[in-house]
């Protein structure tokens, strides 16, 4: 039996599941020449036209450019630079409607042609002696992307290190209407096998096999002549199937072999390119032409001149349909791509991407509007159309039902969104918009998921970062102190800590060992028993104060009261005592001076200012007398801590003795004068 490659060698094809048959109307356009278009007024050129992210901005607004310069330049490796198709003015960085299902607003250049489409120096290479990654640095320098689906940077592919088997050329073109790669390889074909020649340099394939539908003969007629000269460049002629120009599909069409599900192509040792980009990569490497044209098929039942234009990228699509007589209808719709796989644009100001190869404007009849949307009869008709073997009618559910798990288990992501299930259905559901929106929401869910887990890294890489810079400090201060200890013992230097620890517990010894045992123990017993003796004297105070509190409590306001009455009167009876013993002496001295035996004369005057000063001193003592015993008696009854009861006898005893006093010094005084 055969191998493969003989089989491959000797022209065998096989066939894929599914696909379908739609009117084919390429004929109107294929057989007329390229036509290049004139100059727009603008050219708005998206900085983000491919596969990856959107490149840094090398110009500012107000700059003039040349016609090739880089408008932006890639700072990694998924990034495809955009150039000036045209020499001009920067004019405008701005949002603006983007070339896309989403119609969604993105960033564009605005540039404005001067009409001297005056060249940037360029620089071609020699593929004989230049080396693999110089000629990869120049395909993506030059912002190659592929042309034919959804932009994938072309060095990539053409830079992967694992062997390839088969290069394929994929000059299918199977979708109606489009003819844009047939018109190139009618016009260029010995260019597009100069790419092929530096992929083949890149990728050292075993073979090249060129995939071509069987209704273009001028087209296949001009590969295999340029092709003749190659070995291993094998022209394959593909029956006219849509979607035999799927990339898993014509794999499957020309070696028989399929792509398993959520792999690559190069998984299986085979790389694919469009003919377009080979056309491209050609002239990126040998003239150092970037990509900044290509080749759009303009078509339709509104266009009085329907062809092929070579257009520059960046040209809004109304310049491209009043170029080829657009006669509008009422409730016009356009559509950038082809009738399967394309999409209705929301305004003709879209302008063409490197990923354009159509603008379809129908009339009403020629592409009639979907009907309204039935339910699902279950006819199974999208299952056996569809030439990925997937279960469109489950993938409908789970989409409407939100069901990601679901979806992926299901294969959702080898969609290749080729419109044969809602082509077939009978009940008008635009299937492929759900599986858009669906895989659209899978992206997002992913995304965040792989931010959530970038954010947990992080967070764990930070903690790890932390624990190494901490075990770090300790290690060094362990070696720190162990030095210093080290460094020490050498120096024969002490601790100064260690050496006041060690004297104060020598002091303390020394001190301990002065007493003997005996001295210890006597003081020792001698503090116990002061402890006892004043421990037995509290008890014996705190037990007789408690009959004494009892009493003091119990008669503390009468016993007041008595002894405020009893003051009062004796402070009474001393005055009336004073007074009467004044009057008295005043008597006396009275009757002594007028006495005719008195052997001096007294004189009367001396006599009174001797009683007054008497009187004066008696009073003054009597006062300081019943101070003295009011205040004894007041303080005597407000003491809480008293513990004897104030007796009204002892009260009147006081006063006794007060008026004792007074009589005591009354006499005194007397004697005195």
């Amino acid at each position: 039996m055969p191998s493969l490659f003989q089989q491959i060698q000797a022209g065998a094809l096989w066939d894929f599941h599914g696909g379908v048959h739609p009117p084919v109307r390429k004929t109107q356009t294929s057989s007329k020449p390229i036509a290049n278009l004139p100059l727009p007024d603008r050219l708005y050129l998206p900085v983000r036209q491919h596969i990856g992210v959107a490149g840094q901005l090398s110009i500012t607004t107000g700059e003039r450019v040349l016609k090739g310069q880089a408008l932006t330049f890639a700072d990694n490796s998924m990034v495809v630079p955009v150039h000036a198709p045209t020499s001009g003015t920067i004019i405008a960085i701005t949002e603006h409607t983007s070339p896309h299902p989403s119609a969604l607003p993105e960033t564009v250049i605005v540039l404005e042609p001067d009409g001297a489409d005056e060249w940037r120096p360029r620089q071609p290479l020699n593929i004989v002696s230049c080396d693999n990654q110089t000629i990869l640095e120049r395909i993506q320098d030059n912002g190659i992307a592929g042309m034919g689906g959804a932009g994938f940077p072309t060095h990539l592919k053409a830079g992967m290190s694992q062997p390839v088997d088969y290069l394929i050329i994929n000059a299918v073109e199977c979708e109606p209407y489009i003819s844009a790669d047939d018109a190139l390889m009618q016009e260029a074909p010995t260019t597009i096998v100069k790419g092929i020649d530096i992929l083949c340099k890149l990728l050292n394939p075993k073979a090249v096999l060129i995939g071509i539908e069987d209704d273009k003969p001028i087209a296949i007629a001009a590969l295999k002549a340029a092709c003749s000269q190659r070995e291993h460049y094998y022209v394959r002629e593909v029956p006219v199937k849509y979607p035999s120009g799927g990339e898993k599909q014509l794999i499957q069409l020309l070696t028989n072999k399929e792509v398993p599900a959520g792999r690559r192509p190069a998984d299986i040792g085979i790389v694919m390119q469009n003919v377009g980009t080979a056309f491209a990569v050609a002239q990126a490497v040998l003239d150092d032409h970037p990509l900044i044209s290509r080749i759009v098929t303009v078509t339709g039942e509104t266009l009085v001149h329907p062809q092929n234009v070579h257009a520059l990228i960046g040209t809004p699509v109304a310049a491209l349909l009043d170029f080829c007589g657009f006669q509008a209808e009422q409730r016009q719709k356009v559509i950038m791509g082809g009738p399967m796989m394309g999409f209705t644009l929301p305004d003709l100001s879209v302008p063409v991407v490197k990923t354009t190869n159509c603008i379809l404007a129908p009339t009403a009849t020629e592409l009639p509007d979907a009907g309204p949307e039935l339910d699902c009869i279950r006819c199974s008709s999208c299952a056996d159309a569809c030439p990925a073997t997937l279960l469109p009618q489950q993938l409908l559910w789970y989409s409407k039902a939100k069901d990601h798990d679901k979806l992926q288990e299901y294969n959702l992501a080898d969609c290749i969104e080729c419109g044969a299930c809602a082509y077939v259905c009978p009940s008008e559901i635009p299937l492929v918009q759900y599986y858009r929106i669906a895989k659209a929401d899978i992206r997002e869910q992913q995304r965040e998921a792989l931010k959530a887990e970038q954010a947990k890294a992080r967070f764990e890489a930070r903690n790890a970062r932390l624990e190494a810079e901490k075990q770090a400090r300790l290690a060094r201060n362990q070696q720190l102190a162990a030095a210093r200890e080290q460094a020490q013992q050498q120096s024969g230097a002490t601790n100064a800590v260690a050496d006041a620890l060690t004297r104060i517990k020598t002091k303390q010894a020394e001190h301990a060992a002065e007493k003997t045992r005996e001295q210890i123990l006597a003081e020792r017993e001698q503090k116990k028993q002061q402890a006892r003796d004043y421990q037995a004297q509290k008890a014996a105070s705190a037990k007789q104060d408690e009959p004494t509190q009892g009493a003091l409590s119990a008669d503390d306001s009468s016993a007041t009261k008595n002894a405020a009455v009893a003051a009062a009167i004796a402070r009474a009876k001393a005055k009336k005592e004073q007074a009467a013993l004044t009057a008295d002496t005043a008597t006396t001295n009275a009757s002594d001076t007028e006495q005719p035996g008195n052997s001096e004369a007294i004189d009367p005057r001396q006599a009174a200012v001797a009683a007054a000063i008497a009187r004066a001193k008696a009073k003054k003592e009597q006062a300081a007398l019943t101070t003295d015993t009011a205040t004894t008696n007041a303080s005597d009854t407000e003491q809480p801590g008293n513990n004897e009861a104030i007796d009204p006898r002892q009260a009147a005893v006081a006063a006794a003795i007060a008026r004792a006093k007074a009589r005591k010094a009354t006499a005194k005084l007397e004697g005195e004068e």
